[in-house]
């Protein structure tokens, strides 16, 4: 018996531990996009569906909740980003010139460096990080020799607009003011204000080639970084809208507008730096006794920003597998509100724990962007594949696994529910469409999630739900 029982003990301690070790199981993983200081909007959801499923016998053990929020904040303050949706530093340099000087874009010492093309047109797309003023649009020379052997139409035009800002039309007769091998033109003076996404478009209006150069024997100047110029290497690959081959068949002279301001900026910004730094030490603060208190937070490892947003729902992905046993995972963000008790009814009463699934509201054939703040420019189609609106969709775990595996490898595109489209093309789910999951600020009695709401809004929300079952209001509210 003494021998059985030593036989049998290491099992039953290896089952002990087996159980000791093993993940938390729940029907649905609900993962929140939250944005770090998105503390109120957090607390309001603790206080409405989340405490609903935190209090309730069943749900509790069926449903799990987690914030994602990035374990960085951005340490450039907003003032001296290029953009709100990304944390890359304005990289300007201290204005030298005078007042009104004027610079030129390209500057060709040796126009030997000048070679035919063989397309009719070629653009140039650039952004304004300063304002600026174009003043003059200018024509390479034809050769190595100071003149014009065509017709060519220069445009400045806006991105995605049709009707040019200024145009400048160069001829044999008629070529302008040369000034290093290129032909200028004045053109009406606008102030470009920072964020003008423009592109530079020339035309051969004739069977003669434009003239170009080869960008790497040639230095842009961007004015000390108050302009951001697409790339024109050998080899890239136009944008599908692109009104020309990219590359340079001449260029424009600009002026910086408010130079006082630009160096009254960049006097600054140490100070601003120090105490942006600031301000991050105290939010890492309150974030980590958030977390300590409530214990609902993911951090993931990526900085705190839009653009970063698709790598954040990898990262909770590669997270959730390795830390919770679950059918379903529910993406949401944390200004949404969540209809708990219909989601739940709808999985059970219609079997939804399946393999390959995705159950969303899919928007298709939806155009591709391609300036502001679902700017696109590297996938290379005119519409996305279908993709499940953000503010709630659901996905099964071999999906989950499938994306986690794979996240150092997924190409992260300009916001995460395109992104999830194009990555979950590559492995064919079967999508269950459901329009109760709104894509956009509605309500109604059978809706799954409603988006773009404050955390009084999803306080009031749920209020009305526990109060008369109709979360978009009560008969004694109308």
């Amino acid at each position: 018996m003494r021998r059985l029982a030593l036989f049998l003990l290491p099992c039953a301690v290896a089952v002990l531990v087996h159980l000791w070790l093993r993940l938390p199981f729940f029907d649905v993983l609900v993962g929140v996009l939250s944005a770090r200081h998105h503390h109120d909007l957090r607390q309001a959801i603790r206080d409405t569906w989340l405490g609903y499923i935190t209090d309730h016998p069943h749900f509790q053990h069926r449903v799990a909740v987690k914030f994602i929020v990035g374990r960085h904040g951005c340490p450039i303050p907003d003032e001296d980003r290029e953009d709100p949706y990304s944390c890359s530093l304005l990289n300007f340099s201290e204005p030298v010139l005078g007042q009104d000087a004027e610079m030129e874009i390209v500057t060709v010492a040796d126009p030997s460096l000048l070679v035919s093309s063989d397309v009719s047109a070629i653009a140039l797309d650039f952004k304004i990080l300063h304002p600026v003023v174009i003043t003059r649009l200018g024509v390479f020379s034809s050769g190595t020799r100071p003149e014009l052997h065509c017709n060519v139409t220069v445009k400045l035009l806006q991105l995605d607009q049709e009707e040019a800002v200024v145009t400048a039309r160069f001829s044999s007769i008629s070529m302008g003011t040369v000034v290093n091998w290129v032909w200028y033109k004045p053109v009406e003076q606008f102030i470009l204000p920072k964020g003008f996404e423009g592109t530079l478009v020339w035309e051969s209006q004739d069977s003669a080639p434009l003239t170009t150069v080869n960008s790497s024997s040639v230095e842009l100047n961007d004015g000390g970084g108050v302009l951001k110029i697409s790339s024109i290497a050998e080899g890239v690959l136009p944008h599908r809208s692109a009104l020309g081959f990219p590359g340079l068949a001449g260029g424009f002279m600009f002026t910086i507008y408010d130079k006082d301001g630009l160096s009254g900026l960049l006097r600054g910004r140490a100070a601003r730096m120090e105490k942006h730094a600031s301000g991050l030490r105290r939010e890492d603060a309150t974030l980590q006794e958030e977390s300590l208190r409530h214990g609902d937070v993911v951090f993931v490892d990526v900085v705190d920003t839009y653009r970063n947003v698709p790598s954040k729902l990898l990262q909770f992905y590669k997270w959730s597998v390795g830390n919770a046993d679950f059918n379903l995972l529910l993406k949401t963000d944390d200004d949404c509100y969540i209809d708990v008790d219909s989601v739940l009814m709808k999985i059970d009463h219609k079997g939804l724990k399946r393999r390959n699934f995705w159950w969303g509201n899919f928007r298709q054939s939806w155009a591709v962007d391609r300036i502001g703040k679902w700017q696109e420019l590297e996938y290379a189609s005119p519409a996305y594949p279908a993709f499940a609106c953000g503010s709630g969709y659901v996905v099964s775990r071999d999906l989950v696994q499938w994306l986690a595996s794979n996240a150092e490898k997924l190409k992260a595109y300009q916001g995460e529910d395109v992104s999830m489209g194009i990555w979950m093309a590559a492995v064919g789910p079967q999508k269950y469409q459901d329009a109760g999951w709104l894509c956009e600020k509605e309500c109604y009695l059978d809706m799954l999630s409603s988006p773009q709401h404050t955390a009084k809004e999803l306080r009031v929300l749920w209020d009305r739900k526990r109060t008369c079952g109709d979360p978009c209001g009560c008969l004694w509210d109308r």
